[in-house]
Formats: C-alpha cells, sequence, structure tokens
C-alpha cells in the first residue's frame, strides 16, 4: 500500500421487507459495493448519503429511519493500492430504487453470507456483519 491517506466515503445499508439488503455494482466493475459514495467539499455524511442515494439510485433518504454502524477500513476495491474508510448507516429510503448514473446494476441479497455474487471486502468484512449486529431481535449467527 502506498502513503497516501484511506478514500473517505458514506455508505448505505439499504434492507427490503424481506431483510435482504440492496448492493450495486458500477459500470465496468464486477464488484458489488454498499450504495453511497464520496463526500464533496463541506458536506457531512447525510448531505453525502443524501445526494448520492438521489444520483444513483433515484430514491430519497429517510432520515428519520437512520441508524449509525461505524466506521470501517478495508482495501479499495476500485483503486489499486488504496485503502477505503467508510462511515456506514443503516437507512429507510422513499421510492423504488433503479440504478442510473454510474451503477449499472442492483442487487438484494441475504446479509448473511455465503453471498451470491463477489461483494467488496469493507462490505463483506465490516459493513454487512455490524449491520447484522444492529438488528433488533435477530440472530447474527446465520440460524434462522
Amino acid at each position: 500500500m502506498n502513503g497516501a491517506p484511506p478514500i473517505r466515503t458514506v455508505a448505505a445499508v439499504i434492507a427490503d421487507a424481506q431483510g435482504r439488503v440492496l448492493l450495486v455494482r458500477k459500470r465496468g466493475s464486477r464488484i458489488f459495493i454498499q450504495p453511497g459514495g464520496k463526500p464533496e467539499a463541506g458536506e457531512d455524511a447525510l448531505a453525502t448519503l443524501r445526494r448520492e442515494l438521489a444520483e444513483e439510485l433515484g430514491v430519497e433518504l429517510d432520515t428519520a429511519s437512520l441508524r449509525h454502524l461505524g466506521e470501517f477500513e478495508a482495501d479499495a476495491v476500485h483503486e489499486a493500492g488504496r485503502r477505503v474508510r467508510g462511515d456506514a448507516w443503516s437507512v429507510g429510503i422513499v421510492g423504488t430504487p433503479h440504478a442510473q448514473a454510474e451503477i449499472e446494476q442492483l442487487c438484494w441479497i441475504d446479509p448473511q453470507p455465503p453471498y451470491p455474487v463477489e461483494v467488496a471486502p469493507l462490505s463483506a468484512r465490516h459493513i454487512l456483519p455490524a449491520y447484522l449486529r444492529s438488528r433488533p431481535n435477530q440472530p447474527a449467527t446465520g440460524l434462522r
């Protein structure tokens, strides 16, 4: 790894009524990641989430539903030799997500591995396990 600071991002965990979570795949990539992105100058985490969810998915952020999951770091999948530090939030949305902007594909998955698609290390090792631990009255062991 080079000595550059980690790439800062804000990531959303969006769940549907069946308990599946939404992942996205950028155009030209095979790896799925959480919706979200990099803050613009002067943006806080929630402003970044609001903007990115509107741009990438065409939905509105439901601010009443926000739960902070933590800040996590892993190898970046879209920038070789870099690390990414993601500020992760469980969020609700208003509207039906659809792929737009640089997003080529959406995928709803069970947040418990194994995953049916290739998932970025930040999501697979940190964000989705934190989400599973955060759910009230839900086992995080994979037993159902």
